[in-house]
């Protein structure tokens, strides 16, 4: 575990969240198991096994170390550890975790809890999928805008987001410039904390939640559309809500006539065993009208040795 002991002692205090060692991209041999985020001002050390305890005191020490020569304050940070079976253990190690924890990224806010479950409230290596959409609609935005400056008609500009979680990409998409985002998800849970994200950024005006199953949704779904931006970040394998290698070509195929002329998808896939050649090979097959555009890279915080078996976030546009 040397590689993540250096990477502490040379850390800079972190004001975002963000990664801040990623063990598991594979060019840190010996310490593929670790990973250590930034979620201000708590740091959050997960180890995907059982964590002996002279491990433990040597990265408790490292940190309270690199803490006081940073002068940064009290030290707070939580340990996770993850078993096969999906077992959990998250246990506060130093100092306190805020009990309503709000972190930034780029300026935008973010409600997370770190002391629940495996997934946070706030995906870290999503973080060039949110930059680019900002970015495109952004750009889609101002477009209208000339057009309409100029006296012509410009429709409003809509983004789906489908298996939304806590709606970070509605936020980034309402501040740059969307007048509707379609938040769904099977999780009401999820989608409550995402209302909570809108507020907390005052983005609440022109988001609209739908805690449903999308393949029973369709018909709604259309009639909202048709969208600028479809985004899909789908889980890669959950019973009763989407597996990959079945369900990733049933909501393909609905594509095409949801996406407005020249609007673009985001398709996102997070399964190691499945590279970008799978989702690709979905999209030629089931909505061969989509043309790909490019696959985003992802953060340098999240660096792999197999980008293959890393996050893969797709770009798509439609005729």
């Amino acid at each position: 575990m040397q590689a993540l002991l250096d990477t502490i002692a040379r850390m800079e205090r972190p004001t975002d969240a963000v990664r801040i060692f990623h063990g598991r991209g594979g060019l840190h041999p010996g310490c593929e198991d670790w990973a250590l985020d930034a979620f201000a001002p708590v740091l959050l050390l997960t180890c995907f096994r059982p964590v002996g305890d002279a491990e433990l005191a040597a990265v408790g020490e490292a940190l309270a170390a690199r803490w006081r020569q940073l002068d940064a304050g009290p030290l707070n940070w939580v340990l996770q550890t993850r078993e096969g079976g999906g077992q959990t253990e998250t246990r506060l190690m130093a100092g306190e975790v805020p009990e309503v924890h709000e972190v930034t990224e780029q300026g935008t806010r973010y409600r997370v809890h770190l002391l629940q479950g495996q997934n946070h409230g706030l995906f870290l290596d999503m973080a060039a999928g949110r930059q680019w959409t900002r970015a495109y609609v952004a750009q889609r935005a101002a477009a209208n805008a000339a057009a309409r400056a100029a006296g012509g008609w410009a429709p409003g500009l809509k983004v789906l987001n489908l298996f939304a979680y806590t709606c970070a990409f509605s936020v980034v998409a309402l501040q740059a410039g969307a007048d509707q985002v379609l938040n769904m998800d099977m999780s009401s849970r999820a989608l409550a904390v995402g209302q909570q994200n809108h507020r907390l950024n005052g983005v609440l005006k022109g988001a609209s939640f739908l805690g449903h199953d999308i393949f029973k949704s369709w018909g709604r779904i259309g009639r909202a559309g048709p969208y600028d931006l479809v985004i899909a970040d789908p889980p890669s394998y959950q019973k009763g809500s989407f597996v990959a290698t079945k369900d990733y070509a049933r909501l393909l195929r609905r594509l095409p006539e949801l996406l407005a002329p020249q609007g673009h998808a985001l398709l996102c896939l997070n399964a190691p065993e499945l590279g970008p050649d799978f989702l690709q090979a979905q999209v030629e097959a089931s909505a061969p009208s989509l043309a790909f555009v490019e696959r985003l890279a992802n953060p340098s915080s999240f660096a792999d040795a197999a980008p293959d078996r890393a996050l893969k976030v797709l770009v798509y546009r439609a005729g």
